[in-house]
């Protein structure tokens, strides 16, 4: 997708970041006593009653909690309502060959989508059958091509994600992030001018830091999150949210994490994982 070439210095160009969706093929179903398809529909809802239309949504993974064809159709209906351009990469619960076979969305898998003077690059953590992420050799490559070709056309890069990059806020997390991240920073240090942020989900959180020198931002959940600073798995009694980014010309972005408001939150506390 291509905006306009125009000053948008003073009219940003506005990113929708959507992760952890988590729907299924029924749309009943609950994830630790959560419906995943009635908290997203609500946050489509709440993003369609702003007054800030989206130039692009990006979908950072874990999209389906059952990699079923229907859970992603689900997800397309709810998005379609917002009237801009998606992108997707998979999460550990995602199945890239279904995600990459649905011929009605092919657009959705772009893996550079420019606007104005941004790129947004999408890369694919997952690994098959595991929970952990991992960047193969092929979506590292990729990156640092795009993150070398640079023009004065397109001069700032934001680079997104499922799995988490730096190591997650709790000790029960400490094994499910991206395993290779060090090759990840190695290839972002050669570009700092470039790349203004790394945005990912997976870990059901809200986060916005610093890290190597690059600008980290974690986005939560459209259904359940994940309590910070636990030893063990632990659901956080916070309402489901998304993350907007407004990525101006000068390379400056702004972003905030928005939640549902006055949302009765129903999980089972007592769950252990999932």
């Amino acid at each position: 997708m291509q905006k306009d070439s125009m000053d948008f210095r003073d009219n940003p160009l506005r990113l929708i970041q959507i992760t952890d969706t988590h729907l299924y093929s029924d749309p009943r179903a609950a994830l630790l006593g959560l419906n995943t398809q009635q908290s997203f529909d609500k946050i489509v809802d709440f993003i369609a009653g702003t007054r800030a239309t989206p130039d692009v949504i990006v979908a950072t993974g874990d999209i389906a909690q059952d990699a079923s064809v229907e859970s992603y159709h689900r997800f397309v209906a709810g998005i379609a309502r917002l009237n801009a351009p998606f992108y997707w990469i998979p999460g550990n619960h995602d199945s890239r060959k279904t995600m990459r076979s649905l011929s009605a969305y092919q657009a959705a898998n772009d893996t550079r989508i420019v606007c104005g003077n941004w790129q947004i690059l999408m890369l694919d953590t997952s690994v098959e059958n595991e929970v952990h992420g991992f960047l193969a050799d092929t979506e590292l490559s990729r990156l640092e091509q795009q993150l070398s070709q640079l023009t004065d056309a397109v001069q700032h890069s934001i680079v997104c994600l499922h799995h988490n990059p730096v190591q997650g806020t709790s000790g029960w997390m400490s094994d499910i992030g991206l395993r290779n991240a060090d090759a990840l920073i190695a290839v972002l240090k050669k570009y700092p001018s470039s790349v203004r942020a790394v945005v990912y989900g997976h870990i059901h959180q809200s986060l916005d830091f610093m890290h190597e020198g690059f600008r980290f931002l974690c986005t939560p959940s459209t259904c359940i999150q994940f309590k910070p600073h636990m030893e063990d798995f632990t659901i956080d009694m916070q309402a489901p949210a998304y993350r907007w980014v407004n990525l101006y010309a000068d390379g400056r972005l702004e972003t905030a994490v928005e939640r549902l408001q006055d949302y009765t939150i129903s999980v089972d506390l007592t769950a252990g994982g999932y």
